[in-house]
Formats: C-alpha cells, structure tokens, sequence
C-alpha cells in the first residue's frame, strides 16, 4: 500500500486500515492483478488498472457516507483484474451485442471501457448478494443483460470470500 507523504505515518497508518478490510472482503478474482493500493488526498476520482487501486480520500468519505465504498472498490477492482482478460474477449464482445442495451448510461457512453465494471457490479449484487437489491432492480438487471450474466457464470471466477448464498428451494441433502 502507498500513502502519499502528505500524511504523517499515524494518519497514513489510519488511512490505509480503512481501506484495507473492504479490499480484502472483495473477491479474490478481483484482487488477482492488484499489486498496490495507492491513497492521496483530495476529491478526484477513484481509479483501476495498471495493477493499481487508486483512492483520493475526499471522494472515498463521500463513497463511505453514501454507503457506496465497497461497490466502488468493486468496479475499480474489475478494472484492475478483469478488464485485461475480458473487456476485448470476443465471447464478452458477443454477449454485449445479443443484449443490445448497457445496465447504465456510463457503460453505454463507455461500451469499452466501462461496461464491464458496471456490469460486474451488478452481476456481483444479483448471484451474490441478492438480498440486498429489491425485486424491481432484479428485474432489471435480469432483462437488461442477460447474456452478460451468462458470460460471468461461465467465466468461473474464483469469488472466495464472497459466497453465493444457498437457494431456497433447494432439495435437502442426505
């Protein structure tokens, strides 16, 4: 982790133990590529890529009064280890064209470089975390890029520690 020297070493200690729990909660698929974490100050964007997650902790208080830290470090974080192996992926390509539409105005105005971070996010919400988006959003997420969806299923990325939770109707073991 690098903190600019424009903390003292206790706020840079501080600085990077806030940011670190959220990082290591992602999924390892998500952290496969990422070397460094780097913290400035200030209220620019967060960034990914370059084997790097960039946050400006202005911005980061922002994410964290929103409750938008995690989500953020998700997208970021696809940037930084999956946009390399699946952005140009023809299969990737394939899907976003049978789905005709983007799952934000972001990844529609950046189909290249945005729409795999996007999608991810809410790929990630809908397999693993579905009880924390209502059934309208589901839905949405469902029509809008189903074959999306399929591509992230087959891609089987490793989501340790992150877990699917289990089905409800699901037939009990003997």
């Amino acid at each position: 982790m690098h903190v600019n020297p424009e903390y003292d070493e206790e706020t840079a200690f501080k600085e990077a133990e806030k940011y670190l729990r959220v990082i290591g909660q992602l999924p390892l698929e998500l952290r496969k590529d990422v070397e460094t974490v780097t913290i400035h100050k200030g209220d620019k964007p967060f960034g990914g890529g370059n084997k790097n997650l960039l946050i400006h902790t202005g911005n980061a208080e922002k994410a964290i009064s929103k409750g938008i830290l995690e989500e953020t470090l998700v997208h970021e974080a696809t940037h930084t280890s999956l946009d390399a192996y699946h952005a140009s992926n023809e299969q990737w390509i394939a899907a976003q064209n049978k789905d005709t539409e983007f799952i934000s105005v972001y990844a529609k105005k950046n189909p290249k470089r945005e729409d795999l971070a996007e999608s991810f996010l809410l790929y990630l919400a809908l397999r693993y975390k579905p009880n924390q988006i209502d059934d309208k959003t589901r839905e949405l997420i469902e029509k809008t890029i189903p074959h999306r969806i399929a591509y992230f299923d087959n891609a089987k990325f490793n989501m340790h520690p992150v877990k699917k939770p289990e089905r409800k109707n699901s037939p009990a073991k003997n």
